[in-house]
């Protein structure tokens, strides 16, 4: 079983040291108050004028100067080395939805990472904010009220089928695989799209126009 360190009724959110602007914060922040930080993205919530509720991670890129301005009841250190401190977070946080700044942009290993991360947790209901984009790992069928002809991206970290509606290139019978078919610049029709996959590990990308839609999508509003 694992342990919890937060447990919260709130929608999270979750900043890394990566790149983020106060903008896209504060928009996480409307959706999930409970701001987390892992590791180093405590110090980009700091400089922002925000502190985090807790901060999780090895302590291996933040200034220690810089914690001091952190309660020590709000730091948990977890010393292991094998992962992420982005992976850790999601092994450790128990919330209805995360959203996650910081962790894309800046630099391509850590945001591939990241996505690995989204896929091998994907029992947590997590988005990945960027500057343009936002990206989730699906599991089960989804349904998104998108603008039409707004951008849809289906890339696949695993192979998998799945079907779909109110897309502009149907989806049903492609077998997509990393190094085979996926499923870039895809475009919504009439509104209303539903998707579902048979296998895990596909990842969502939307432009962030539509992370309103995929919040309600995901809390059930």
């Amino acid at each position: 079983m694992r342990d919890i360190i937060v447990q919260t009724s709130k929608n999270v959110t979750l900043v890394g040291a990566g790149q983020a602007s106060k903008g896209q914060l504060s928009t996480a922040l409307e959706f999930a108050p409970y701001l987390v930080a892992a590791d180093g993205g405590a110090e980009l919530a700091l400089n922002y004028g925000m502190t985090p509720k807790k901060v999780i991670g090895d302590f291996d890129s933040i200034d220690k100067a810089l914690l001091r301005n952190i309660p020590e009841s709000r730091q948990f250190y977890l010393a292991e080395q094998d992962s992420t401190d982005f992976d850790k977070c999601l092994r450790h946080i128990d919330a209805p939805l995360i959203l996650g700044v910081g962790f894309l942009g800046r630099r391509l290993d850590h945001q591939l990472a990241a996505l690995n991360s989204l896929v091998r947790h994907d029992r947590q209901k997590c988005v990945l904010l960027g500057e343009d984009d936002l990206v989730l790992a699906l599991k089960g069928p989804i349904e998104l009220v998108l603008e039409p002809g707004s951008r849809l991206s289906l890339f696949p970290l695993q192979a998998t089928q799945g079907t779909s509606a109110g897309l502009e290139w149907p989806i049903a019978g492609l077998k997509f695989a990393p190094g085979g078919p996926i499923g870039t610049s895809n475009r919504a029709t009439n509104g209303l799209v539903r998707l579902e996959f048979f296998e895990p590990g596909m990842l969502l990308i939307l432009p962030t126009q539509a992370l309103r839609a995929v919040v309600a999508s995901l809390c059930g509003k």
